[in-house]
């Protein structure tokens, strides 16, 4: 009853929001891409790249959970030959990394919550196991997976702050749900710990790390190289996932940043791609800016112009190489965290050995920020205090960058533990 109740309050969900869900299409082009995927028309390609062999899909939301993915892919294909890692992701921005990455003839938007799609995809891949990142857990989906017999296993598992009190209140209903998966790796043990406060059996919950800490990160990607050049005898602030809301906190601190450190140049990134255009806007009321993809084309002109060498502030608007701006910072800002969002990755930044600033929403990576404080090797602040810890750190970061480091190095190996379980599931189930 619960899942013909579900199954009703979506189709309705979408009955409702599919004036507005055509609108946008209409105007700014958002969700055409893998439409027909998402309603159940499995791509030719994909069809084609499993066809007789076996098969595990890997789920990843955005793009934060396919770059967490990329080294946990590599791996299962190392550690299953000849078998096919499939990856379904949720997000336009998430699909295009994905292939990229892994290649598109595998990659595929995750299907529409409905039994008639879910058993479509289930009935072409055939996957011998489900991994989904972290927290991202759709009813038929699961129902599915057990109707067939494929085990599901949640990797990176987490339950945040926010999540938490709402996974409480509605106990009665996410118990039978979550009792459908396999096992779930959880990232720490206060993520295992409430898991089990969920109903989930202890026999299934283990703490394997996070492979967000196994990341890997291509430096030699164009975008980075540019940068590279540009920034070259420049120091660097690096602001990565800023969200709607925090371009006004930086707006009002730059002047007087850049008063006490004029040669510093600032490469700022938006979370999300629709807002590249928007944050440019922000900040060309009263700076010199320019967006990256803008200073990627005039590189290649026969003869580039000057600015690339003198500019003080850079969108970055390209998708998936923050990772690798991050080494080319001597101080870095995450965002997210200066408004109640909860905040982003900082160790991205603090694997290079770059000093970390923070706001005070990060909850999404609490445990995290909370080992790191320990260390000394993160500063979190207040919007009124953010010049002042940027500016003092960009004179000297008291070797926050260097315990950073070694905190990031002392995190890693989450991966081989991921693999080394998923494997024994798989293996497991053939027994």
């Amino acid at each position: 009853m619960a899942m013909l109740i579900y199954s009703f309050l979506l189709a309705l969900g979408l009955v409702i929001a599919s004036p507005w869900w055509l609108w946008r299409m209409a105007t700014s082009g958002r969700y055409r891409a893998g439409l027909g995927g998402r309603l159940g028309q499995v791509p030719a390609e994909l069809r084609a790249v499993v066809d007789g062999k076996r098969v595990v899909w890997i789920h990843a939301v955005s793009v934060g959970e396919v770059l967490a993915a990329e080294r946990l892919v590599r791996e299962m294909e190392a550690a299953l030959p000849g078998w096919v890692v499939a990856v379904s992701t949720t997000t336009a921005s998430g699909q295009k990394i994905a292939r990229e990455r892994f290649g598109a003839e595998r990659v595929f938007y995750l299907p529409l919550d409905f039994a008639w799609i879910v058993r479509r995809y289930l009935r072409a891949l055939k996957p011998e196991l489900l991994v989904t990142m972290e927290s991202e857990l759709w009813p038929r989906v699961l129902v599915e997976c057990e109707r067939v017999g494929v085990p599901v296993a949640v990797v990176n598992a987490r339950v945040s702050d926010r999540s938490y009190p709402r996974y409480m209140r509605l106990k009665a209903l996410w118990g039978p749900l979550l009792r459908k998966v396999a096992v779930f790796l959880a990232q720490g043990e206060e993520s295992a710990w409430r898991l089990r406060q969920m109903g989930v059996e202890s026999g299934r919950v283990r703490v394997i790390g996070n492979l967000k800490y196994d990341m890997q990160v291509d430096e030699s990607r164009p975008m980075v190289k540019l940068l590279r050049q540009m920034v070259t005898g420049r120091r660097v602030l690096v602001v990565g996932s800023l969200v709607e809301g925090e371009e006004a906190f930086f707006r009002d601190c730059l002047w007087d940043f850049w008063k006490k450190a004029p040669d510093v140049v600032v490469i700022l990134a938006p979370r999300h791609p629709q807002r590249f255009v928007e944050a440019a806007g922000v900040f060309r009321k009263g700076f010199r800016v320019c967006k990256a993809s803008d200073m990627m084309a005039d590189s290649k002109l026969p003869n580039p112009p000057k600015y690339l060498q003198s500019l003080p502030l850079v969108i970055l608007d390209t998708l998936g190489d923050l990772a690798g701006v991050y080494g080319l910072a001597d101080v870095a800002f995450i965002g997210g965290s200066l408004v109640a969002k909860g905040g982003h990755n900082p160790l991205e930044a603090a694997r290079f050995g770059v000093p970390v600033v923070m706001g005070e929403s990060y909850e999404n990576f609490r445990e995290m920020v909370e080992s790191m404080k320990e260390a000394e090797a993160i500063r979190i602040v207040d919007g009124a205090g953010l010049g002042e810890a940027l500016t003092r750190l960009m004179r000297d970061d008291e070797g926050m960058g260097e315990r950073g480091r070694m905190f990031f190095e002392g995190q890693t190996g989450a991966t081989g533990r991921a693999v080394e379980a998923l494997v024994e599931l798989i293996s497991g189930r053939e027994g």
